[in-house]
């Protein structure tokens, strides 16, 4: 057992209270809630009103999970938030300072990560590092995304599948030194800049700021088949890491882009359906979200038990991905 390994202690999720069914886009758009449902798997997402913002999700979601690490034995005080998200309140300043401040956090660091749909895996991986090196000995990690602030109503290509929330994780330091076993057994990520237009809001940043290209686009096959590609190879290389074998993998969570992505990927790995864990057909693609999101319902669900061996992977924009393995904690 390493000296400092990060262990999961709490978990928590939100999503805005509004639902839109896929017969309410249709309202507006060329769609049906069967071509929905048969592309995608999704019947139902979150939208936030407006004047709702990330911040106020991610706080939230993170409220939840400091609850929870209290519920557990810790303090429900942290030393560090990370925020994963695309969506961030305003380009500047980042908003995880602002989520701390709202939580009562003191004047913790506190900073956010954007790696798209990847983004709770790169949260995670800095999270675990953070913990690690001995720089924190505990970290708030908080995904969340507001897409549907970003995403053009009027589009029948992306309206569908994009969803609002987010999904907070407590890390705090296990391994021998604490006595207590890791949780985060191992992280692999990757990236290829070469890809940015796969997946890309063109306007509002430095490269073309007067733009009016405000809303996100999305290269729909190119993007499934490299979902499907990297969030298979990455998966295989983390179990050769973690030395498990796919029959031993007791739940694989995938990232809740598309359940025909999800089929996929667990068909190429050979993992059997029953073991994959979904609920975008509830909640949609929640973008950096959908991975925590996914995490705190199932275990709300008694889905997730303690001692399972977790896999996570996902495809994000960039073109970012990743995977980790976890042994799932007793976390009441």
């Amino acid at each position: 057992m390493q000296d400092r390994a990060p262990r999961l202690t709490g978990l928590g999720h939100a999503l805005p209270a509004r639902v839109v069914t896929n017969d309410d886009l249709a309202r507006t758009l060329d769609t049906s809630d069967e071509w929905i449902r048969s592309r995608s798997g999704i019947a139902t997402r979150h939208h936030v009103d407006p004047g709702t913002a990330t911040s106020d999700l991610a706080a939230e979601a993170g409220a939840r999970a400091l609850k929870a690490d209290l519920h557990t034995g810790g303090t429900g005080e942290v030393d560090l938030v990370v925020l994963a998200t695309t969506t961030p309140d305003r380009t500047c300043p980042a908003t995880a300072p602002l989520v701390a401040h709202r939580l009562g956090l003191g004047t913790v660091p506190a900073f956010d990560v954007n790696a798209v749909c990847s983004g709770f895996l790169y949260g995670l991986s800095t999270a675990s590092a953070m913990i690690t090196a001995g720089a924190a000995d505990s970290v708030l990690l908080v995904a969340a995304d507001t897409f549907s602030t970003i995403v053009d109503p009027a589009d029948r290509r992306t309206a569908f599948l994009f969803g609002d929330g987010a999904g907070a994780a407590v890390l705090r330091a296990g391994g021998a030194r604490t006595g207590h076993a890791p949780t985060v057994h191992d992280i692999v990520l990757g990236s290829d800049g070469g890809q940015e237009d796969l997946i890309i809001t063109p306007g509002g940043g430095s490269r073309e700021p007067g733009s009016d290209e405000r809303w996100f686009t999305m290269q729909g096959q190119a993007v499934y088949r490299q979902a499907v590609d990297r969030m298979t190879g990455s998966t295989r290389e983390i179990l050769d890491r973690t030395g498990w074998a796919v029959d031993e993998v007791d739940r694989f969570v995938g990232h809740q882009a598309n359940r025909r992505i999800l089929d996929a990927v667990a068909h190429r790995l050979g993992v059997p359906a029953d073991r994959v864990v979904a609920n975008l057909d509830r909640v949609g693609n929640t973008a950096a979200a959908s991975i925590p999101v996914a995490l705190s319902d199932a275990h709300d669900r008694g889905i997730l038990r303690p001692g399972d061996k977790v896999v996570l992977t996902a495809f994000g924009g960039g073109a970012t991905w990743g995977a980790a393995t976890l042994t799932w904690p007793d976390l009441g």
